[in-house]
């Protein structure tokens, strides 16, 4: 039988303010790398009062990452520098890869409710500098697979034999939204080298066969690494989204919305922005 991936960590994260005056939860930031490797950032959302998210993220540069921002419920309204524009909604994703550089803003609209993450992920120094590009991925391009007291939503990566709505062109990224029903049970073989996380976005469960430990929502879960997953939902069901992703083991130089390899490189960026050299033709 296949070893279940093992509890390392259980994160909380802090409340912050970021943006304009965004109020947000920091799942994981800064002090996270090396464990999450190649994530770097989850921010999660959970507000019913416009006021905590209306001010929205005005315009901003990025270079070096990609940022993937899922909404469960919400509507975000966003423009870049590429001339994209548009609105993520309801069972929507934006995956952004900032690559060499872009700007762009994501002006939150008020809404019944405003649930969702954003999560930066890592680019490998060999595509640091990549052109910017932006996907648009609805909720009607994510495919849901259902099984007994169980959905799959699958945003990137594979579930079985079916394919996500993207693959991750830089690094190749599961990225699952899972429903479980009360007391129903869910398992999934996993790539043992790959780093392993969930955020709990509703509900509780446990992550081991003994049941001994239930974590609750707002939550995520750091896994060591092994050959499967396995979760078992609470009596009152939980909802979760799964993020699998090959480490990149490299060094990581983080400035504000910038991430380089090197100090040099982030010195560097920072003088492109304010010289107006930021975005390349």
């Amino acid at each position: 039988m296949s070893s279940i991936r093992k509890i390392r960590r259980i994160v909380t994260g802090s409340s912050q303010i970021d943006g304009a005056g965004v109020k947000l939860v920091r799942v994981i930031g800064h002090g996270d790398t090396q464990e999450f490797d190649p994530f770097l950032m989850l921010d999660a959302f959970d507000s019913r009062d416009p006021k905590d998210y209306i001010k929205g993220f005005p315009w901003h540069p990025h270079r070096g990452i990609e940022t993937v921002t899922y909404l469960i419920a919400g509507n975000v309204e966003h423009r870049d520098s590429l001339n994209n524009k548009g609105s993520i909604l309801d069972g929507c994703c934006q995956w952004m890869t900032a690559g060499g550089g872009i700007l762009h803003q994501e002006m939150p609209q008020p809404s019944k409710r405003m649930l969702g993450v954003q999560l930066w992920l890592n680019l490998p120094r060999k595509d640091k500098m990549t052109r910017p590009q932006y996907r648009d991925i609805s909720a009607s391009m994510i495919p849901k697979i259902q099984e007994e007291g169980c959905t799959i939503g699958i945003i990137s990566g594979s579930y079985g034999d079916k394919k996500g709505a993207t693959q991750g062109d830089y690094v190749k990224t599961l990225f699952l939204d899972v429903e479980l029903a009360p007391g129903k049970e869910w398992s999934m073989a996993t790539d043992i080298e790959e780093t392993l996380f969930i955020y709990i976005v509703e509900g509780s469960g446990c992550f081991d066969t003994e049941m001994q430990t239930v974590i609750e929502s707002h939550k995520a879960v750091l896994f060591e690494n092994s050959e499967q997953f396995f979760a078992r939902a609470s009596d009152h069901g939980m909802r979760f989204l799964l993020f699998s992703g090959q480490p990149l083991q490299e060094p990581i130089a983080w400035g504000g919305p910038i991430v380089m390899n090197t100090r040099e490189e982030l010195q560097q960026a920072f003088r492109e922005i304010d010289n107006g050299t930021f975005i390349k033709k």
